[in-house]
C-alpha cells in the first residue's frame, strides 16, 4: 500500500515538473510573486502590525514618536487596535532611537501601578515594567539603546539593547474600579510616566501627552496590497536582522528592496491582493483550529502558544527554532510582547462554545466565572469581532469585569456573564452586547494571576449557548 501511495506521489511530482517546464515565463514570474508575497505577509506581520499603530497615531492624533498617546477613559469601540483591554487606562509611547538612546521612566507603584511592556518594532519584548517588571514596583529609568550602541550606560538606568531603531512601550495604568474617581486617579498616575532623550536626562523636558479617547484609531490588519506598503516602510527604515536575511531576495521578488522605491504596477498589485487574501486564510485556519488548551476537555486556550512565548522571551536566540507561522498568527490577534507572561497578566481565549460551534452574535451565551478567581487585581471577559479581532464596532460596551459597577454575584460567589444582542431580563449589569450580524470571540483576562490558575485547581468552564434569536445561526 505504501509503495502504491509513494508511486502515485512521484508520478504527480513528475507531471507537475513537466507542466512547469512548459509554463510561460510570465506565468512563472506571477506565481513566484504571489507565492513569495504570501510568505512575506506571514513573516512581516508583527512589524507591520506595530507600524500600523504608529501610522494611525501620526494621522489621527497630534502625538509624535518619543511622546505619549493615551486614552483618558477605558477604551470604547473607536479604539480599533487588536484585542485592547477596555478595563484599563492605556498609555503608549512609540519610541525611536535613531538620534540616540531614549529613556522611559516609570514611577514607583505608590498610589497606582503600571503593567507595561517595552518591545521592538518586531514586538520582541525588551523588558516588562511595574511591580512585575524589572523595577519591581520601585520605579525605574528604562534606557533603550540603538543598534550597535558603544557608549556608556550611566548608573541607575535599566539598559535595554534594541536591534532596531523603533518600537513602542505599552503601559497600562491599572484601575481599581470604573468609578469616575478611580479613572481620574489612574490617569493622573499614568501621567507621571516620562519619556525623554538620554542627552536630556539631567533636566528632562516635560513629556507631551495626547489624548486619543473617542478618536477613531483604526490599526486593524489590511489583508490586501496596502499591507506591503507598510512592510516596505519597515524595510526602508530599519536594519536587516541576521535571522531575517533570507527574506532579502524574497522581498525583492515582490519589489521591496532597501534603498529603492516600491512602486508595483497594477498587475503586481492584483497579485499582492491575492497573496494577502491567501495569507489571511492560512493564518485564520491555524487560529480556527485552536491553540493547545489550558485544561483538557475545556475550550479556553492561552493566547500564545508555548513555542512562541519561549522564542520571543529569549530574543529568538535558539538557532534551531524560529516559529514564524505562529508569530504571524499571534500578531493577527493582538499586539505587544510580554517577557514574563503569567506574572502581571494572563490571557485566555475562546472562539467556540461548549459544543464546538462558533460564537454567533445572534445568539445568547452564558459564562459562569467560578468563585475565588485566582487574581490579585481583577478578571474580565471581553467580546471582540471574530474577523478583525478588534472591539465590535458601534457597541455601547465590550466587557464585564470583577471591577465593573453593579456586577451581580450568585450566592456561591460565582458570576454569570452573558453575551448576546439583548440582555436577559434583570441581567443588564452582567451583560456584554454583541452584533447579531457578526461572529465574535472572547478573551478572559486575569490581572495578577495566582497559583490556582496554573496548578489547575481553579478552572474556567466553557461558554454555553442558552438561546438563539429569531433567524438562528448563519
Amino acid at each position: 500500500m505504501m509503495r502504491t501511495i509513494a508511486g502515485a506521489a512521484i508520478a504527480t511530482l513528475l507531471t507537475l515538473s513537466a507542466q512547469a517546464q512548459t509554463t510561460a515565463p510570465d506565468d512563472l514570474a506571477a506565481r513566484n510573486i504571489q507565492r513569495r508575497a504570501v510568505e512575506a505577509m506571514i513573516w512581516g506581520m508583527p512589524a507591520v502590525n506595530a507600524d500600523l499603530m504608529l501610522q494611525t497615531m501620526l494621522k489621527s492624533t497630534k502625538a509624535k514618536p518619543n511622546e505619549i498617546v493615551y486614552w483618558s477613559k477605558p477604551v470604547n469601540w473607536k479604539n480599533q487596535t487588536l484585542t485592547p483591554n477596555p478595563d484599563s487606562i492605556y498609555f503608549m509611547s512609540f519610541w525611536n532611537v535613531k538620534d540616540g538612546p531614549v529613556v522611559v521612566e516609570i514611577p514607583p507603584a505608590e498610589g497606582g501601578s503600571i503593567a507595561g511592556n517595552i518591545v521592538t518594532l518586531w514586538q520582541m519584548p525588551l523588558e516588562d515594567t511595574g511591580p512585575e517588571g524589572a523595577d519591581k514596583g520601585q520605579g525605574g529609568k528604562y534606557l533603550i539603546l540603538p543598534p550597535g550602541y558603544k557608549g556608556e550606560v550611566p548608573a541607575g538606568f535599566i539598559a535595554l539593547q534594541s536591534d532596531v531603531f523603533s518600537g513602542f512601550a505599552l503601559l497600562r495604568s491599572n484601575l481599581a474600579s470604573h468609578s469616575d474617581a478611580d479613572v481620574e486617579k489612574s490617569v493622573a498616575y499614568g501621567k507621571r510616566i516620562k519619556v525623554y532623550p538620554l542627552a536630556n536626562a539631567k533636566e528632562p523636558p516635560p513629556t507631551s501627552f495626547t489624548d486619543a479617547y473617542d478618536v477613531l484609531f483604526d490599526a486593524t490588519i489590511p489583508y490586501d496590497a496596502s499591507f506591503y506598503r507598510g512592510l516596505d516602510r519597515v524595510v526602508q527604515n530599519e536594519p536587516w536582522l541576521d535571522r531575517d536575511r533570507a527574506m532579502i531576495d524574497q522581498l525583492a521578488t515582490i519589489g521591496i528592496v532597501k534603498g529603492k522605491p516600491f512602486n508595483p504596477d497594477p498587475s503586481t498589485v492584483a497579485l499582492l491582493d491575492q497573496a494577502a487574501r491567501e495569507a489571511h486564510a492560512l493564518l485564520a485556519r491555524i487560529y480556527d483550529a485552536g491553540f493547545p488548551v489550558i485544561n483538557p476537555g475545556i475550550r479556553w486556550f492561552p493566547a500564545a502558544v508555548p513555542e512562541m512565548v519561549k522564542a520571543a522571551s529569549g530574543g529568538y536566540g535558539d538557532p534551531n527554532a524560529y516559529p514564524v507561522d505562529m508569530r504571524g498568527v499571534t500578531y493577527t490577534l493582538g499586539y505587544t510582547g510580554i517577557k514574563r507572561l503569567g506574572t502581571a497578566q494572563f490571557y485566555l481565549m475562546a472562539n467556540k462554545d461548549k459544543d464546538g460551534r462558533d460564537f454567533d452574535g445572534n445568539g445568547t451565551y452564558r459564562l459562569t466565572v467560578p468563585a475565588n478567581a485566582p487574581v490579585k487585581q481583577y478578571w474580565s471577559a471581553t467580546v471582540y469581532d471574530r474577523e478583525t479581532h478588534a472591539l465590535v464596532r458601534n457597541m455601547p460596551s465590550a466587557s464585564r469585569a470583577s471591577i465593573s459597577p453593579g456586577l451581580q454575584k450568585k450566592a456561591d460567589g460565582s458570576v454569570d456573564v452573558y453575551f448576546g444582542p439583548k440582555a436577559p431580563e434583570g441581567k443588564e449589569a452582567n451583560w456584554v452586547p454583541t452584533d447579531p450580524a457578526r461572529k465574535f470571540e472572547l478573551l478572559f483576562r486575569l490581572y495578577g494571576p495566582e497559583k490556582a490558575l496554573f496548578d489547575h485547581s481553579w478552572k474556567l468552564p466553557d461558554v454555553e449557548r442558552v438561546a438563539m434569536t429569531v433567524g438562528g445561526a448563519r
